[in-house]
């Protein structure tokens, strides 16, 4: 005789989700770092925990920016619930008192803030809003002839976090031995990309009039002076003599509402006589289209963490010229997936583009080999995994 047992089996005991506060300055649909922390709490496993995204600098006009609001709509998607500050000016103290009003009536197990700005008021708000749990994490490390940062990311941001995440090696050699940061204390979690899409996509040459035999290089970056776009600018004018149908595609949209840097890049465009050799694209929303279109992509910064546009060039087959700062060599190693050169040094820069220009069999072999790298070490999946792992550790040992 067979049937179901009348013995009810024991229920498992349900396990509480862990309640997790995301704290950045802006929403991400232009700069690397918001945009991943985004995508992070976007991708966490919502039966493991609830999860909140904080802005810090809101302005709901924003909602009219198509990019916002498709951002807006992925967060809604995926279940995780938007905090606006909307946090003008200096200092702004009156967002800040309603977000611990705010965190003491609705508590959360884990404030993570990302960058310095979030990671100095993240490292205030925690104690005063009763959290238990505060995880800064640093995108980049830039405090060179910047004591005063430094003395705040050491006295304050390191010793109120159970943990502060580094992004690359070389962030977290010099949190341990310029900032005296304890090496216990440190994570590090290396960014990563997601698998892009394979829809069809739009033919940037065609679109841009760039002939097929032209060669093109490129660079993806918000435009702030320390991505160093001024000093591919000059390489470009240094090139142009032997490449003269030379293209340079330039993406990335401005810092806010701030133009200054745009136009100076523009002024400096003109005044090196190259108006048709480089072109300012501003934000574009099919990067991957882009990237495609290039030969060689570039990064020209002064500092670095763990770039996403590099990642970028790596996934679409790209050999990259980068200089040597911050977490680059972590994913460029010199003659094998791409070149490294000093920062600030446009006739280097120059050189090593040449190079690879000149050398189309060594340009593929770079790129198969950077493709490789990314999907082995730099996915999406591993990020989230070792965010999620380190959630679940810290309030565990809390």
């Amino acid at each position: 005789m067979t049937g179901h047992s009348l013995v009810s089996k024991p229920k498992t005991p349900s396990v509480r989700r862990l309640r997790v506060l995301t704290l950045v300055d802006g929403i991400g649909t232009y700069g690397g770092a918001e945009s991943l922390a985004r995508e992070i709490v976007q991708r966490l496993d919502g039966e493991r925990f609830e999860r909140s995204f904080c802005v810090s600098r809101w302005d709901p006009a924003d909602t009219a920016d198509p990019t916002v609001q498709r951002a807006l709509g992925e967060l809604e998607a995926a279940g995780v619930q938007f905090v606006g500050l909307e946090r003008f000016g200096r200092p702004a103290l009156r967002p800040w008192g309603g977000l611990i009003s705010r965190l003491r009536r609705d508590p959360v197990d884990i404030l993570h803030a990302h960058k310095f700005g979030s990671n100095a008021w993240g490292a205030l708000i925690a104690p005063l809003a009763r959290v238990p749990n505060y995880i800064a994490h640093e995108h980049s490390w830039a405090f060179e002839g910047r004591p005063l940062r430094r003395l705040v990311d050491r006295q304050l941001i390191a010793r109120t976090a159970e943990v502060v995440v580094a992004v690359s090696n070389e962030d977290r050699r010099r949190m341990i031995e310029i900032e005296h940061i304890p090496a216990a204390k440190i994570e590090l979690i290396p960014n990563g990309i997601a698998d892009p899409v394979r829809v069809r996509r739009s033919d940037v040459r065609a679109e841009l009039g760039i002939p097929a035999a032209a060669p093109v290089v490129g660079t993806v970056a918000t435009l702030r002076a320390y991505k160093g776009v001024d000093v591919l600018i000059r390489a470009a004018a240094l090139l142009v003599a032997d490449h003269p149908d030379l293209r340079v595609l330039v993406v990335g949209g401005d810092e806010g509402t701030d133009t200054t840097v745009r136009e100076g890049l523009r002024r400096l465009i003109g005044e090196l006589g190259i108006e048709r050799n480089v072109e300012l694209l501003g934000f574009r929303d099919d990067v991957p289209s882009v990237v495609e279109a290039m030969d060689i992509g570039v990064c020209s910064s002064d500092f670095e963490g763990s770039p996403l546009s590099v990642m970028e060039y790596m996934e679409e087959a790209k050999p990259v010229v980068a200089t040597a700062v911050g977490g680059i060599p972590d994913l460029i190693a010199d003659d094998v997936n791409g070149l490294l050169v000093p920062p600030r040094d446009p006739p280097r820069l120059a050189s090593a583009i040449d190079e690879l220009l000149r050398d189309p069999e060594r340009r593929a072999a770079m790129g198969a080999r950077g493709r490789e790298l990314r999907r082995s070490r730099y996915s999406i999946e591993a990020t989230v995994r070792a965010v999620a792992d380190l959630y679940e550790r810290v309030a565990r040992d809390g």
